[in-house]
């Protein structure tokens, strides 16, 4: 019901859920760094963030991370017959999937230094448990390259996103055209307007037959923006 809630935008509601769902938890055997306790508690410091209740939202995400670090820092050497690896694993990307929320709430308030940290690190664990092609690898590169871009990194952004682009149409990524907009976007950043322009047009193709109206609008105004910018490099 909580997660009903929260993906409805219900926020106050599902607010509510995950904390009466936490109590009756933490109310039996279930410890503080479980992994169900610790995933309704990044809902709520999203809530948080959604919210613009700064305090608590960083309160959150830092109770996860720090958490979820001192929770594999343990589990380490633990062998195989005590521990599974799958469950290793799904802990270590509960913790990626902490990082990259944290990350994106960060990049809102235009804390860039930190939120490429997060970014980074999210990125590497996507990339050691899950591979390269992973559409969650791809999508953490691709957020990277948006904080090194914000930061006037220019050439560091372009060589993540550039991997990105090729990593997407290599595995058909759903959000192809989102990595080729922002693709184009660093280009036209870093004043290459007619490769902006080629792969604008390429990104707008992919949206419009995925019919994803809101991107399609997006691209044209970028479009319209690069035309202005050429106009004025003349």
């Amino acid at each position: 019901m909580a997660n009903v809630a929260f993906m409805q935008g219900q926020l106050d509601n599902a607010e509510k859920l995950y904390k009466a769902s936490m109590s009756y938890l933490l109310a039996g055997d279930t410890k503080e760094d479980d992994n169900a306790v610790l995933e309704m508690s990044l809902k709520l410091a999203s809530i948080y963030a959604a919210q613009k209740q700064h305090k608590l939202a960083l309160a959150g995400y830092q109770f996860c991370i720090l958490t979820l670090e001192e929770k594999i820092a343990k589990q380490k050497d633990l062998p195989e017959d005590v521990l599974p690896a799958e469950e290793k694993a799904n802990t270590r990307l509960l913790l990626g999937m902490s990082l990259d929320s944290y990350a994106r709430y960060l990049l809102n308030i235009n804390q860039l230094p930190v939120a490429q940290k997060m970014y980074e690190k999210a990125l590497q664990i996507s990339n050691d448990v899950q591979g390269e092609t992973h559409p969650q690898t791809v999508v953490l590169m691709n957020d990277l390259a948006t904080v090194l871009d914000a930061q006037g990194r220019y050439d560091e952004a372009y060589s993540h996103v550039k991997r990105a682009a090729e990593l997407a149409k290599k595995t058909q990524h759903p959000e192809e055209h989102m990595v080729l907009n922002n693709l184009a976007a660093i280009l036209m950043h870093k004043e290459d307007f007619l490769q902006a322009k080629q792969v604008y047009k390429e990104a707008l193709k992919q949206a419009q037959q995925k019919g994803d109206a809101a991107s399609v609008q997006h691209i044209q105004e970028e479009l319209a923006e690069l035309a202005k910018r050429r106009k004025g490099s003349k």
